[in-house]
């Protein structure tokens, strides 16, 4: 049923009402605010955690503070920055974003919607937020938060992430989305939930939306929004092998970029191999769930006998110096229970 006009007026005084008594003010990209800024930080929330963020936020602005620190920044250096988020693209994408921008804007952003949109990495959502948060213009948005709040309040069955379900949150927030006070709306349905319409356990008691609720009113909180099928998720079966360089100085390990785009592009990484060795011995396994499979991985030993043995892609790091190398997560996390296993032996 469509709304009428004094319900969207509602719902949008009570949403900004709300968010400006107890709304999430105190964010670090709510401080000093930028286009910038609120670029970086939406790139980051993406799949991820506020408090997560935060540090990995703060730590970016402090080595990039600016478009043309970032577009100059290496991709070692940007990727370094980015290790442990994961979905490795976005770090990429930012980088070339920044790029983009001194090319094509003079090292400005856009304010119109679909110039926002043109950006390397920035979509329908991130292009909204930009321009909602940083311009305080018109900018409508939907992420899995506002999904959830629309589907309880407006009794939007369906799966999820389909194209029918997405076309139905965004008429709403289209519609919905004021033209003066969007950044306070569209902060507020964030806040909303993120904070109360929560997946687990809602506080709809607190909520400013409950006599509108159509999920709270009849009481199908526990049914919106609709649950997601549930696929079985493939094992993939990897090989990685553990090279090492022993110096006087240092015991060295190898390491190889990975190409980009693809599985932790543009990050370092023990070599992968084509399939298992016949007869190397092998140090150990770990697993690693990406989106869509399993990752089964063993790594095997071998001796490195020369330094030329390494490829192009490839390069021998000290052992005990990979702090500021960008790692994989569940390959870093290897490397240092080796280290410890080592560390152990020899005690």
């Amino acid at each position: 049923m469509p709304l009428t006009p004094f319900q969207v007026h509602h719902i949008r005084q009570q949403v900004i009402n709300w968010q400006a008594e107890h709304g999430r003010h105190d964010l670090p990209w709510q401080q000093d605010v930028t286009p910038y800024r609120v670029h970086v930080s939406e790139i980051m929330l993406q799949q991820t955690q506020v408090t997560t963020v935060i540090p990995y936020f703060q730590r970016w602005m402090a080595d990039f503070p600016t478009l043309s620190a970032l577009a100059n920044a290496s991709e070692d250096e940007v990727m370094a920055h980015w290790q442990g988020l994961g979905y490795y693209s976005r770090a990429r994408n930012l980088r070339k974003a920044a790029q983009h921008l001194i090319e094509q804007h003079a090292g400005h952003y856009p304010d119109d919607l679909k110039s926002l949109n043109d950006i390397p990495g920035v979509g329908r959502y991130t292009a909204g937020a930009i321009r909602s948060f940083a311009f305080s213009n018109y900018g409508p948005i939907v992420d899995g938060n506002v999904k959830r709040l629309y589907a309880r309040l407006f009794a939007i069955y369906g799966e999820p992430n389909s194209s029918a379900v997405n076309k139905t949150m965004w008429q709403h927030a289209e519609l919905l989305t004021p033209e003066n006070q969007s950044e306070r709306y569209s902060q507020g349905v964030l806040d909303l939930g993120a904070t109360l319409c929560k997946k687990s356990n809602p506080e709809c008691q607190r909520c400013p939306l409950q006599e509108t609720c159509f999920a709270f009113q009849q009481n199908k909180i526990g049914e919106l929004p609709s649950a997601k099928k549930r696929k079985t998720k493939p094992v993939k079966d990897a090989h990685f092998a553990w090279l090492i360089n022993d110096t006087v100085s240092a015991t060295e390990l190898m390491l190889e970029k990975r190409q980009s785009p693809g599985i932790w592009g543009g990050l370092w990484c023990i070599p992968q191999l084509p399939e298992q060795p016949c007869t190397a011995r092998l140090v150990g396994e770990f697993t690693h769930e990406f989106s869509h499979y399993r990752l089964q991985a063993k790594v095997w030993a071998h001796q490195l006998n020369s330094v030329a043995e390494a490829a192009n892609a490839q390069r021998l790091y000290p052992l005990d110096q990979l702090d500021s190398v960008g790692l994989p997560t569940p390959i870093r996390n290897f490397i240092n229970d080796m280290k410890a296993l080592n560390k152990d032996d020899t005690n």
